[in-house]
């Protein structure tokens, strides 16, 4: 039995189909997005950004806040290292924006 599921994926390599399985993007994983999100919006909040959606409103509320554009606000260069690698896994992972 061994011998003929090697030989069918043998097959399938070889007609290329296996290959079509590798290319298929990630599936979002929503709590992986979840902690991505959170993570990214950390260093926002940490900069003083006045935050417009609900939903980030309701995690990181916007007391304290300065600055109405994210263009607009003081970042690093490691902190603008960071946002573009979580915004990087966030594509990857297919996270809803």
């Amino acid at each position: 039995m061994r011998h003929l599921r090697t030989r069918t994926l043998l097959s399938l390599a070889g007609a290329g189909l296996l290959t079509t399985f590798a290319a298929l993007p990630a599936q979002a994983d929503p709590e992986t997005c979840a902690s991505l999100w959170m993570s990214r919006n950390e260093i926002y909040k940490a900069q003083g950004y006045c935050f417009r959606t609900r939903r980030a409103i309701a995690a990181f509320g916007n007391a304290g806040c300065q600055y109405d554009n994210i263009e607009d606000l003081p970042l690093s260069g490691n902190d603008h290292r960071e946002i573009a690698s979580i915004l990087r896994r966030e594509r990857a992972l297919g996270c809803p924006r």
